[in-house]
């Protein structure tokens, strides 16, 4: 029982861990898979068909590039916004500041489906037709709220006497929130940048409101694939999309520990 009690909190954090991992391991094992029919469920051969033609499926490559430049535009954007709200937020005082935080909660605790269809009435009556313009605008607003969340976190956690000091040697306030405080953010907009382009990447049902037939987004396309068949090449975007999350983790890991020896 002692050994239970000393090891339990690890076990079950192993435990969780292998149940978030095993999806993937599925998908990278059927990557290798080469199916005698349209649909990619059961193991038949193995075969390196699909890595080495990706883009072997009418469509696949299209969809996926438009997926990439709309995350990667969309992500930016809100974290350029979100990131001087945060400050904002973080470090003023004024009237309506309490509306806005609660204003700013609010797209995160909205059912994607209502926030879908708010965006495309929103687009219609403005005269802004569905497409990869209403598409970027819609997830940059509803990534935002994200941003905002993790930037203000890292904002309210500086310590304010570091910039004092920076100031009292001399420093302008420019160079000083470019050389102290920017550096200090700098994890906090990371990883606001990180969530919104993976929020972006992934999201359906948001853009499936506001798409029209000739911007058809990578999730949109593996939501038709499945009525007709799957291609195993979804499975090998899958995979590196995967292996380059993990790359992304392990390289933030290692600098903070390259820091941590350091100091």
């Amino acid at each position: 029982m002692s050994w239970i009690r000393r090891h339990l909190l690890t076990v079950a954090a192993m435990a969780t861990l292998t149940i978030l991992l095993v999806p993937n391991l599925v998908v990278a094992i059927y990557s290798f898979n080469k199916p005698d029919g349209r649909f990619n469920y059961e193991l038949k051969r193995f075969s390196l068909d699909a890595w080495l033609h990706p883009c072997g499926t009418p469509g696949i490559c299209d969809s996926l590039g438009l997926s990439l430049r709309i995350g990667l535009t969309a992500s930016v954007v809100a974290t350029f916004l979100g990131t001087m709200i945060a400050f904002a937020l973080g470090r003023h005082r004024f009237r309506g500041r309490a509306t806005t935080n609660l204003l700013i909660f609010m797209p995160m605790a909205t059912p994607e489906v209502v926030m879908g269809s708010s965006l495309l009435a929103l687009f219609l009556n403005i005269g802004l037709s569905t497409g990869k313009l209403a598409i970027l605008i819609a997830h940059i607003m509803f990534c935002l709220s994200f941003v905002v969340v993790a930037v203000k976190a890292r904002v309210a956690s500086l310590d304010p006497r570091l910039e004092e000091a920076a100031a009292d040697l001399g420093s302008r306030p420019v160079s000083t929130f470019v050389r102290v405080t920017l550096p200090l953010v700098a994890p906090g907009i990371a990883a606001g940048a990180l969530l919104a382009f993976s929020l972006s990447f992934d999201d359906y049902i948001i853009t499936n409101f506001n798409a029209s037939p000739n911007s058809v987004t990578f999730p949109m396309y593996v939501w038709g694939a499945s009525q007709r068949g799957t291609p195993v090449q979804i499975n090998v975007i899958g995979t590196v999309m995967f292996l380059v999350s993990v790359a992304f983790v392990l390289g933030a890991q290692l600098v903070a520990a390259r820091r941590a020896k350091r100091a």
